[in-house]
């Protein structure tokens, strides 16, 4: 199967449990990584359930032990011979307007979303590069394309610099085996945003996933999903007034 290898990290909640599960049906073989390895070990036999056919490694792993994520990939290298996709998922949502005392959640959501993620990245392509093929996939926000306010300031921050990021390196490597793709969920129910009450267009998790899923498939280099309506509304968002805006967020 094309790509039958994947490596999902932040898999043991949210966007990447969603993600496993559709993987899984898929007939696609599993490496997970989280911190919780309790919760992995339940989503392995969850998964091992909903398909008996594939393969699931779990793997405890804190992204923000830079070290740790290039050893933990390497590990899941040799347990699965050799690693087609890795999704740079795992991500948080902490925060508050700056300048009102909340710095070090601020910096905990910089760290994570941003900082670990180069790490995450730098570790995949060391992979891919030397296998000469590989396709990398990292989770962004639909908050990527524009500033927001409150707890979004610096999560929004983080997910633009993800998204600058990839871009670069799917630059570096045109014209290789390897291909690079930026997913840009709009709002999916997760424990991110379960207490937040009025999102637009929010969908269940299965929904989302689902077409997350399918966009990382056609491994374009850029994708807003669901694709109504975020693949025309995130257009609108970048041209939105800052009074909008301030409403949205």
């Amino acid at each position: 199967m094309h790509r039958r290898n994947v490596v999902i990290t932040g898999a043991s909640s949210g966007l990447g449990l969603g993600m496993a599960k559709q993987f899984a049906l898929k007939n696609h073989n599993l490496a997970l990584c989280a911190r919780r390895i309790e919760l992995l070990t339940s989503l392995k036999e969850e998964l091992l359930t909903i398909n008996p056919n594939i393969k699931v490694q779990i793997y405890q792993l804190d992204v923000n032990d830079h070290q740790a994520v290039f050893s933990v990939f390497k590990q899941c290298q040799k347990d699965m011979g050799s690693i087609d996709r890795i999704i740079v998922n795992a991500g948080i949502g902490k925060g508050a307007s700056i300048g009102t005392g909340f710095f070090k959640a601020n910096l905990a959501t910089a760290q994570t979303n941003f900082v670990a993620a180069i790490a995450q990245c730098e570790a995949a392509m060391e992979i891919f590069r030397q296998q000469n093929n590989g396709h990398l996939v990292t989770i962004s926000s639909i908050s990527a394309v524009r500033g927001f306010r409150r707890a979004m300031t610096v999560y929004a921050a983080t997910k633009a610099g993800l998204t600058s990021l990839t871009e670069g390196i799917r630059i570096d490597v045109m014209h290789t085996p390897i291909k690079v793709t930026c997913i840009h969920p709009g709002f999916i129910r997760t424990e991110i945003n379960e207490n937040v009450k009025t999102v637009p267009f929010r969908v269940d998790l299965e929904t989302g996933c689902k077409a997350i899923v399918k966009a990382i498939d056609k491994e374009k280099a850029n994708a807003y999903v669901p694709s109504f309506p975020w693949a025309f509304l995130h257009w609108l968002i970048r041209i939105a007034p800052s009074n909008l805006m301030r409403k949205m967020s």
